[in-house]
Order: C-alpha cells, then sequence, then structure tokens
C-alpha cells in the first residue's frame, strides 16, 4: 500500500511538550504518534495506531503458534464479581451505577470475567484451556506520568490459562513465558525476566519482564557476569560484612542520650552501623504489632514485609510504640518485647547494638537465637554495593521499564468464583488460573526509549508504521511515484512524501523524527541517473540504488 502524506494526518511538531520528561513522551508526541485529551488519557492518531496493531499483531501470532484463543470481553463489568473474590475495594478501580442503581466497574485487568466464564469447563477432558484478548482497562491513577508509560485507559492484552493440577499449571506458565521471550525479542526490546512480587493479583508467584529504560519506575539488578536478575522489589542480595566489635557472652547496657537515629548510634559508640539493628514496629491489617527488625546501614523494601507479614501494614504510632515497648522511637529493640519479631536474614549471624527498650539506652552484643527468637525473613532493600548471591559476583542496578508480567493465579479467582471441573477419578476440582498481560502502548514507549538519536525514533522493521518512507524533492515528483510503486509491488508498506508546500529541509527532518527504517530519497540527480539515495534510519549508511531496482 502507498499512503501520501498530502493526504494523512501527520501532526509534527518542532519542540518537546512543555511538560515532558521522558523520551518516549517527547517523540511519540513530536512525531505526531499521539495526542493528550486529558491528563492520563491518549488518544493514537492513525501513524500511532499503526504500531500498536503491529505490536498486538506480534503478539496474536506467538499466542496463536501454541494454541491460544483469542476472545474479546465487555470492560464494563458487575461489580458483584470483584466483590466475591474481595478486590472491589481497591483504589484505583473505576466504578458506576446505571440508570437502575445496579453497580459496575471499569476494570483495570479481567480475572473474574474469564474464571467466571471459565465455569462452563466441565471436565478434565476439556483442560487445558488458553485464552486471551486485547481490550481497554481503565485504572484511577493518582499521578499519571511518561505519556503512555502511566496511564489511567490503555489497551492491554491479557491472556488466561486454565489447568487441572500444578503440574499442567506449570507447563501454561512455560508456554506462555517463552512466547513473551520470542515476542519482545521480535519487538525488538531488550528485556530482562526476573522474579516479582504479586500484589493485588495474589497466586503463588509470578515473574516481570523488565526493558532498562531511564524514565522506567522499576529498578533491575543484574549480575556482572550474568547469572542473576531481579526487581530490586525481591531481589535477595547479599550486603557487604560488618565490621563487629569484640565479641560478648551477653548483652551490655549502655547509656546512649540522644542518639536516636543509626548515624547518631554509630558516631557515639564508635561502631560499624552495619553492626546496629534498626527497629521497625509495623501494625498489621487485623490490629497486630509486629517487630521488624534490620541491619543499621539498610532500608525496609515494604514488598518483602508486605509478603512476610502476609497482611498489608502500617507503621506503629507513637503513642502504639510506648504501650508496646516501654520506650521512645530511637531506644526499640528485640530484647524484652513479648510480640512477634521477623528479622531480616542478615541479622542471622554476629552480635549487634540493638535498643534497650528504656529511653536513651541501648544493648551491646545481642546475638539471634542466644537472646531472642526472631522469625527470619528477606526485608531489607537491595543497594550499591551488594554482592550476587550466585557468583559473588558486582551487581548493576538499572531502571526499567515493566512490559510484561505473568502470573499463576491457582485458585485465587476461580475458587470464589466456583470454575470447577470434574476430574477423571470422578471427583470435582477448581481450576487452576494464570495470568499474563502485556501493554502494548508501553511496549511502543519501551521501544522507543531504547531505539532513538538526537533526531528522533528509531523504529525496528517489525513494528514501524511503515517499511519506508520515500521522499519526493521539487522535480522529481514523477520518478517518486513510481519508486513508491514499485516498493508497493514488491510487498512494502509505503509513505510517500508528495507534500507540495513542504522544503527539502523539513522533510527529511520529518523522516528522521518519524523514524521509518529505510528513507529512499528521490530528487533532480534522480532525472538524470533514474536512482534514488536509500539511508538506513539505524545506522545512517546511504546508497545509491536504480529505482528499477528497488
Amino acid at each position: 500500500m502507498i499512503a501520501r502524506a498530502s493526504k494523512l494526518f501527520l501532526p509534527t511538531l518542532r519542540e518537546d511538550p512543555a511538560d515532558a520528561e521522558a523520551v518516549s513522551h517527547k517523540l511519540l508526541v513530536r512525531g505526531g504518534f499521539v495526542r493528550q485529551l486529558a491528563t492520563g488519557l491518549w488518544s493514537f492518531t492513525p501513524l500511532g495506531w499503526r504500531v500498536q496493531r503491529r505490536i498486538e499483531q506480534i503478539i496474536r501470532e506467538e499466542l496463536d503458534a501454541f494454541g491460544a484463543q483469542e476472545w474479546l470481553a465487555p470492560v464494563l463489568t458487575p461489580i458483584e464479581l470483584w466483590e466475591t473474590t474481595g478486590r472491589a475495594g481497591i483504589p484505583e478501580l473505576f466504578r458506576l451505577q446505571d440508570r437502575t442503581g445496579r453497580r459496575y466497574i471499569l476494570p483495570l485487568t479481567h480475572e473474574e470475567t474469564f474464571a467466571f466464564h471459565g465455569r462452563e469447563l466441565r471436565s478434565y477432558r476439556e483442560l487445558p484451556q488458553w485464552w486471551y484478548h486485547f481490550q481497554t482497562k481503565d485504572r484511577d491513577e493518582p499521578r499519571p506520568r511518561g505519556g503512555l508509560l502511566r496511564v489511567r485507559e490503555f489497551i492491554m492484552k491479557d491472556a488466561y490459562s486454565f489447568d487441572r493440577d500444578a503440574a499442567g499449571l506449570e507447563h501454561s506458565f512455560r508456554l506462555h513465558e517463552q512466547a513473551y521471550v520470542r515476542i519482545f525479542e521480535r519487538c525488538g526490546l531488550e528485556t530482562y525476566e526476573v522474579q516479582a512480587e504479586s500484589g493485588i493479583m495474589g497466586g503463588s508467584g509470578s515473574m516481570d519482564f523488565l526493558a532498562p529504560s531511564a524514565s522506567g519506575e522499576n529498578t533491575l539488578v543484574t549480575c556482572e557476569n550474568g547469572d542473576f536478575a531481579a526487581d530490586v522489589e525481591v531481589a535477595s542480595t547479599v550486603p557487604r560484612p560488618p565490621a563487629f566489635p569484640e565479641r560478648l557472652d551477653a548483652p551490655q547496657e549502655v547509656e546512649t542520650p540522644g542518639a536516636t537515629t543509626i548515624d547518631d548510634l554509630s558516631k557515639l559508640l564508635d561502631v560499624d552501623p552495619a553492626a546496629t539493628s534498626k527497629a521497625m514496629p509495623v501494625v498489621k491489617a487485623d490490629g497486630t504489632l509486629v517487630l521488624g527488625l534490620l541491619r543499621g546501614d539498610d532500608r525496609l523494601e515494604e514488598m518483602k514485609m508486605l509478603a512476610a507479614l502476609g497482611s498489608d501494614f502500617r507503621p506503629a504510632t507513637e503513642d502504639e510504640i510506648r504501650a508496646a515497648f516501654g520506650a521512645d522511637p530511637g531506644s526499640l529493640g528485640p530484647i524484652g518485647f513479648d510480640g512477634e519479631v521477623v528479622a531480616d536474614n542478615a541479622l542471622r549471624e554476629g552480635q549487634f547494638v540493638a535498643g534497650a527498650n528504656r529511653t536513651g539506652w541501648h544493648l551491646l552484643g545481642v546475638e539471634a537465637a542466644r537472646d531472642f527468637e526472631p522469625r527470619f525473613a528477606d526485608l531489607r532493600q537491595s543497594r550499591e554495593g551488594d554482592s550476587c548471591p550466585t557468583c559473588g559476583g558486582r551487581l548493576r542496578f538499572q531502571v526499567a521499564i515493566e512490559v510484561g508480567h505473568i502470573f499463576k493465579l491457582e485458585t485465587t479467582y476461580s475458587g470464589p468464583l466456583e470454575a470447577r471441573f470434574l476430574d477423571e477419578d470422578g471427583t470435582e476440582k477448581t481450576v487452576l488460573m494464570g495470568s499474563y498481560g502485556i501493554g502494548p502502548g508501553r511496549v511502543m514507549a519501551a521501544i522507543v526509549e531504547q531505539h532513538h538519536d538526537e533526531l528522533g525514533i528509531r523504529w525496528p522493521a517489525s513494528v514501524a508504521p511503515y517499511d519506508v518512507h520515500v521522499v519526493a524533492l521539487a522535480g522529481a515528483e514523477e520518478i517518486a511515484e513510481r519508486a513508491a510503486e514499485r516498493l508497493d509491488a514488491a510487498g512494502k508498506a509505503v509513505l510517500l512524501d508528495d507534500r507540495a508546500d513542504a522544503r527539502a529541509g523539513e522533510k527529511f527532518a520529518d523522516a528522521d523524527l518519524i523514524g521509518i527504517p529505510v528513507r529512499v530519497t528521490v530528487g533532480r540527480k534522480s532525472l538524470e541517473d533514474g536512482a534514488a539515495d536509500v539511508r538506513d534510519r539505524t545506522t545512517g549508511k546511504e546508497r545509491r540504488v536504480a529505482v528499477e531496482e528497488l
């Protein structure tokens, strides 16, 4: 096909949007791929929609290849389904009522809907099933940012697997995992597959696909030797060893007036901050106060604490702290506390300085197992200077964009919604589910983040809006038409810049900004030698090619 720029809506801009920080935000707006309707709400122009559809087609082909079946489920969803699974209270949900007062939501994902449809799977003979759809999602996002990176409405490909047992779920999970690897490779994205937290989705485990980019919101941790990759929220890395003081046979009380921070304490006692412990009292959703304990130089990773407690939590108030410990914040420790203590794994070995639960006093030589009995968990946030848990190598911390997330849901949704089947032994069992999501719009933004230069976007050929950009310069319109027709006959999607009112420099600037992989320039010289300049957008290499050989 040949698309003529003189007929297309191509609203390119020379200046960056005033509110744009992410590279993809700047270039997708300037290149005329997207336009903002309101905060977090974006329209795709014809140019941007072509890229979106090409990404969708890659996803579709890779899922269809192993037998997944495409659906289309409604956006408008009865709230009763989400009340049944306990998710109706999520603050990011848009809620509405129809004229009769019936309540609905605009879902940010469709687990409930597909678990509802999964109730029609009656026999083990019908399993496994792999279903997916591309559908609009809505999210009451409090802080939209980055153009397409964090929005309030978006299209997502969400897929769902239905299996009879854990082995089947594992197989379905790996099929989708392998498909995702191929999808991102075909889109030209550098991605890392990492362990992740399941968050509001629930289930027994999940994997993230992270694309390195300075505009991302995730932190990717990788080893220099290539044997470790994880999202920082779940990364279990090895901190530097502390410089411990001389070992004590029993805790020794020491007065520490005014030392309410780790810095104050380490300076007063002349001790390595890594040889101190930090008390983090928190209150679970049921009102139980739990003492979290970290090494003094570490920070709490909230997602890890959430996983360790199995409950939402909040920091304890000063009044709650005094009631539970008999001391002010800054002098708290595990000895003498009669509640649960959850200690970070870094506190398993060695003796640490800890609060004495007496305002203005601390204890030297506090040792886990000998002096108190904690439950150990990974609570600390990985940071620069940590070592790889696999080989001890140096770790790299990169900002990254989450472009895909896959989950083992098990019975989180099929259980409450009663999606059951009759197994081979005649017993009724609950279907095990998996969930698999990709946002094509976010993939588009991530591609731009990784494929651009100072002139504009450099689309990989697999997702570019057109295959070839033919630029017709003044006086060479006829031969440019012939070049476009040759390329069209060869099966290429062609954008022909035939704008009579655009100067050569404007056409070249737009071509670089839009970023179609191949530019064919036809000018006055072409009238003499019947050839055109063919330029590779990524490498910048040019060659002269006869129009009849295009």
